[in-house]
């Protein structure tokens, strides 16, 4: 399972087995053992190799789950703004930053 996370990943990001190997200060060989199932990642490899494809460890482990909780409610962000570019953001401001991006995710299918 995660072997084969692992290469479907690298190959989602266009890395050669090499350049994952470089990344996560493995030889190449490693990363092929692993995607071959033939040989397990240690839990610090797998946490760099999370942090490579910007995913959690969950998912890498065979959790369906793949974005980090790096993601935050729109909603939530925008009432939680008090600046832009050092400016403040008036009430006012954080209302129609609302609707325009309701607006325009609405519209997007």
């Amino acid at each position: 399972m995660i072997g084969q996370r692992i290469r479907d990943l690298r190959k989602q990001k266009r890395m050669s087995q090499t350049e994952l190997a470089k990344s996560a200060g493995v030889s190449q060989t490693t990363v092929t053992a692993w995607e071959t199932g033939k040989a397990e990642p240690s839990s610090s490899a797998v946490a760099k190799l999370a942090d490579i494809f910007n995913v959690t460890t969950d998912y890498l482990l065979g959790k369906p789950e793949m974005k980090k909780e790096t993601d935050i409610d729109l909603d939530n962000a925008l009432d939680n703004a008090v600046a832009y570019n050092g400016k403040p953001i008036s009430d006012d401001d954080r209302a129609m930053a609302k609707s325009l991006l309701q607006a325009y995710f609405g519209n997007k299918k």
